[in-house]
């Protein structure tokens, strides 16, 4: 049976029914608050999708599952976030500065509101229309992020969740008006991610060239492909996100924020549009180019 903590502004009220999970994550029933706890912090972000002007997505509560212990419900009232308002690096707290107890935890489970036919979350697409999005039965483990992390006894741990909308949003035949919303999530820790932001050569961008996207895989020297639900050991990219024009300068530039540090393939291609979630397209690319991502810095490229 899962605790709950009902969340206040900075803080989370224990019941008194979770004081031995407090008292077991310390180690060694420490009567210093300090050492039972620590602090964890949970943004949220998101990779565009290029047929939307908002995408409102309500969010009602983070759970989280103690290594060896039931899981905790931190409640989040009522958060309706615009998650394509969140691009170039920006994101939205979930969880400010959370007490939580201390130890190791293995997975993090995001709850939304996505019910069909209603206005609890919504897209509107780039016409002015707007389409309630659901969540459709046997999709909520979608929302759960299988990924052990520690929150240290008096530290502070923070993380940020990267919202894929690109291939989380669907609008299959015969549910109208309602869109799917099958959640493509990563989980990133906020003190080992960098940034990829760069330049595309305007040889590479026709007048033809109606959707310009910069794709980017984990590993040095992969075959890019398109996103689908494909299983191994078909490749999926890590990120998608548009090339857009400055009109300032006349560069075509690219922005890549909340990628972890390690090894990457980046590639171009101008068949953006053409690529769906659950569809099997064959995307056009451009020669690709490693890229090493380091903690805390922006490397800049060009393709």
């Amino acid at each position: 049976m899962s605790q709950s903590f009902n969340k206040g502004s900075a803080t989370v009220v224990v019941a008194a029914s979770v004081a031995a999970l407090l008292v077991a994550c310390g180690g060694g029933g420490d009567s210093n608050p300090a050492s039972t706890t620590g602090t964890l912090s949970i943004n949220v972000t998101d990779a565009p999708v290029d047929s939307a002007r908002h995408v409102w997505v309500t969010f009602s509560a983070i759970e989280l599952k103690p290594e060896g212990q039931a899981p905790i419900t931190i409640d989040i009232p009522d958060r309706r976030i615009d998650l394509l308002a969140l691009r170039d690096g920006r994101s939205e707290p979930l969880l400010p500065n959370t007490t939580v107890p201390a130890g190791r935890y293995e997975w993090v489970r995001v709850q939304i509101v996505a019910q069909q036919n209603t206005n609890s979350s919504v897209i509107e697409l780039l016409d002015g229309r707007s389409f309630p999005l659901f969540v459709p039965r046997g999709e909520e483990r979608g929302l759960q992020l299988i990924r052990g992390f520690s929150v240290a006894q008096g530290g502070v741990t923070d993380f940020t969740i990267d919202f894929d909308l690109r291939r989380s949003v669907i609008a299959p035949p015969g549910l109208a008006p309602n869109y799917l919303l099958k959640p493509v999530l990563r989980l990133v820790d906020n003190l080992r991610i960098g940034t990829i932001s760069g330049t595309v050569a305007t040889t590479l961008i026709p007048s033809s060239c109606a959707t310009p996207f910069v794709y980017v895989f984990a590993g040095t020297g992969v075959v890019p492909d398109d996103m689908d639900s494909d299983p191994a050991p078909d490749v999926d990219p890590v990120v998608s996100v548009p090339v857009q024009l400055n009109s300032t300068t006349g560069e075509w530039r690219f922005r890549v924020p909340f990628l972890e540090v390690g090894s990457y393939t980046v590639a171009f291609t101008c068949d953006g549009g053409l690529d769906t979630p659950e569809g099997n397209e064959t995307l056009a690319f451009s020669p690709t180019l490693n890229v090493t991502v380091s903690a805390n810095q922006t490397v800049s490229v060009g393709l």
